[in-house]
């Protein structure tokens, strides 16, 4: 199975549906951003520290690299700021709404639709900030997209991701929601292609449901290190009582920004 264009179709329906990370921004949040008003998130709640990026609130001239991260969200945010932003996404609709969301309010975006373990229609060294919300979830493997990531930035260019702890996959989440009862099945990383509830899967691939990797955190902040990146910040995040009842048992969720070191 070819999982990355699987999962392309699988986010098409899933934005066509409208969900949360699907659902353009309201005009008057990029009409906030152009008066240097805003603010970002890679992670479902907690804003990014305004430190992380290169410049705050005036992005002027800044290059950045909007890794799997469509939607007409954060996109149009960092081109109303000022930034020049390459949106590079998987899900041909995902792109269109950071397109149509751009062109509303008179805003500029390069649109390219790939792999983001490919980078290779992009240019080496040249972005300043790549900004990548929890997406790598999605991906087989990590040590290609770091690769490419520090190829394609500047030198001391940043890398700010989001990711899902790992630790969330190793529970029965149907059991969990239906009873409220924790219990673990699954070992570490896991990978939906690997699940061994073969109905659950069938399913699962039937419905068209976005399939998921879970990565360990060495591949997630070690592969980072290996590829020449320096972690220089992080923090963790929670999701909510509707999405997941794990809410207020551990942070879901955890965020970094690297810098491609020179030496």
């Amino acid at each position: 199975m070819n999982v990355h264009e699987y999962n392309r179709n699988a986010w098409n329906l899933q934005s066509l549906d409208g969900c949360r990370w699907s659902t353009p921004y309201p005009d008057e949040v990029i009409e906030r951003a152009k008066r240097g008003d805003w603010s970002v998130i890679l992670t479902p709640n907690r804003a990014v520290p305004r430190d992380w990026f290169p410049a705050y609130p005036d992005l002027g001239g800044l290059k950045i690299l909007a890794l799997a991260s469509g939607g007409g969200q954060q996109v149009p945010v960092f081109a109303a700021a000022g930034a020049e932003v390459t949106s590079f996404e998987a899900s041909d609709v995902q792109l269109e709404k950071d397109e149509e969301a751009c062109a509303r309010h008179g805003l500029k975006v390069q649109a390219v639709q790939g792999d983001m373990a490919d980078l290779s229609a992009l240019a080496s060294g040249t972005y300043d900030l790549i900004f990548n919300p929890v997406s790598n979830v999605f991906a087989e493997s990590l040590e290609p997209i770091w690769r490419e990531c520090h190829r394609v930035l500047k030198p001391g260019g940043r890398l700010l991701c989001g990711f899902t702890n790992p630790a969330f996959y190793l529970f029965d989440h149907a059991l969990l929601e239906e009873t409220g009862e924790i219990v673990v099945i699954n070992r570490l990383p896991y990978s939906d292609l690997e699940s061994e509830d073969h109905d659950a899967l069938s399913e699962q691939l039937e419905a068209q449901m976005i399939l998921e990797h879970s990565h360990s955190w060495e591949t997630q902040l070690g592969g980072q290190c290996h590829a020449g990146f320096a972690i220089t910040g992080f923090y963790e995040d929670d999701w909510d009582e509707e999405s997941t009842r794990l809410q207020g048992w551990m942070p879901m969720y955890a965020a970094t920004r690297s810098v491609k070191w020179v030496g």
